[in-house]
């Protein structure tokens, strides 16, 4: 009893605390020395007396004279960890920048989008937390928490809410080593639930095929004005008529184009994969006009340099120019490209060109086509043929749908026959009034 008590004043004297992580793990020291400068120490010991005689002797290391002699002194001692100042947050990203397991976009746009994510998490915590903020390590889970409520309050997307904590999560990832415990973007209740947008998620549309047929006659309307017209015009066809996405029918290439064979090659931009789709007539006889205008290597060579348009920073711009001259299009025939949702700022796309990829699929499972023919052209990994064909067990939840209702079908004709049994047990005369009664019954 007077050993454990020796143990515990020991310990209150301590300038740091000891504590084990684990129900029997190893204990730790964890000691800030000065503004700036906290760490924890493994004492690599699961005994206490051993424990405290440690921290007791890195307590007298930073007795030294100055804090870079104690750092020096902790560095030599065998066994314990480098000291690590409090990371600056003006420092911090670079760190994140040099670290061999941080993202690696395939865009500058989402690579822009994760430094953006990091400063307006910073600005916020600067601006509203009610503690001293010195750097990464002074960030909790508390801080965390707030941005994420911060969040909920400026009208996004679920999806874009969560991307920006999944940013914040692997940028404090890879700078574990400058904090400690755990990330403070771990916790799974940062992130909103789908759901919450059930009530308003609109989801993308397919063309019927009389807009379809609307769309082309309007693209060969010279009353119809946009930029590069007949280039638009062709790619709307390599749309209609492949299923394959906006940056896969811009960039098409004449290489990957056989007149001959009357087949097109597409390795697509986003997947990888490698698809072969025969050509249609209505494809072929606009590809044939489109080998007048041959500039390059590219079908279409106006639209693809638009396309490619960067930044200075080297952001691509040039998509969304096309794009919106694609969305030109839907608007000839009447039909809105977007609408707009309670609860977030920008508008939710609903007729888009991406609408042609899912028309295409459509078609395809309207005319009995197997769903694996249809993938090998959209791509294996594409999530659109589940919308369109049967799902497994639907069929089998038809049948019990049918049954069901013939069931009630069998019960309504047997308690017409049981009326009529009833009239005949009462031995009626057979006038020709309760023959009609009966009649009416049975109809």
């Amino acid at each position: 009893m007077k050993a454990n008590n020796r143990l515990k004043s020991r310990m209150k004297k301590l300038r740091g605390t000891i504590r084990r992580k684990g129900k029997n793990g190893n204990l730790y020291y964890r000691l800030t020395i000065a503004s700036g400068l906290r760490k924890e120490f493994p004492l690599k010991t699961k005994d206490e007396a051993e424990a405290v005689k440690k921290a007791e002797e890195l307590d007298s290391i930073w007795a030294a004279p100055t804090l870079e002699v104690a750092a020096a002194q902790i560095n030599a001692i065998k066994g314990f960890n480098k000291v690590q100042l409090n990371l600056d947050f003006s420092e911090a990203y670079q760190k994140y920048l040099e670290h061999p397991e941080r993202a690696r976009p395939h865009t500058i746009a989402e690579q822009n989008s994760y430094q953006a994510t990091y400063k307006e998490f910073v600005a916020f915590t600067l601006a509203n937390s009610s503690r001293s903020i010195c750097g990464i390590a002074d960030i909790s889970s508390k801080e965390a928490q707030a941005f994420a409520e911060h969040l909920r309050t400026l009208q996004l997307a679920v999806d874009t809410h969560n991307r920006k904590i999944k940013h914040l999560r692997r940028i404090f990832r890879c700078l574990h080593e400058y904090y400690d415990g755990d990330n403070p973007f771990e916790s799974a209740v940062l992130f909103r639930k789908s759901r919450e947008e059930q009530a308003a998620v609109m989801r993308r549309q397919a063309f019927t095929k009389e807009q379809e047929q609307q769309l082309r006659a309007v693209l060969a309307d010279d009353k119809y004005k946009v930029m590069n017209k007949p280039e638009i015009r062709v790619i709307y066809y390599l749309g209609m008529f492949t299923g394959q996405r906006l940056k896969d029918c811009v960039l098409l290439q004449w290489q990957n184009v056989d007149m001959e064979h009357k087949k097109i090659w597409v390795k697509q931009f986003k997947t990888g994969k490698d698809v072969v789709i025969p050509m249609a007539k209505e494809l072929f006889e606009v590809l044939t006009e489109a080998r007048g205008w041959q500039e390059n290597q590219y079908v279409c060579p106006k639209t693809a340099a638009r396309y490619s348009k960067c930044d200075q920073e080297g952001k691509n711009t040039g998509n969304n120019l096309v794009n919106k001259d694609v969305l030109r299009a839907i608007g000839w025939i009447g039909l809105e490209a977007s609408v707009e949702v309670p609860g977030r700022k920008k508008k939710m796309t609903v007729y888009g060109f991406h609408s042609l990829r899912h028309s295409f699929a459509s078609f395809c499972a309207e005319a009995g086509v197997p769903k694996a023919v249809l993938l090998s052209i959209l791509g294996t990994d594409s999530d659109i043929a589940d919308k369109y064909y049967t799902h497994v067990g639907e069929e089998a939840q038809q049948q019990a749908i049918a049954a069901i209702s013939d069931v009630k079908k069998q019960a309504t004709l047997n308690d017409r026959i049981q009326q009529v049994i009833a009239i005949l047990d009462s031995k009626p005369e057979p006038t020709q009034a309760v023959l009609d009664k009966i009649r009416q019954i049975l109809s």
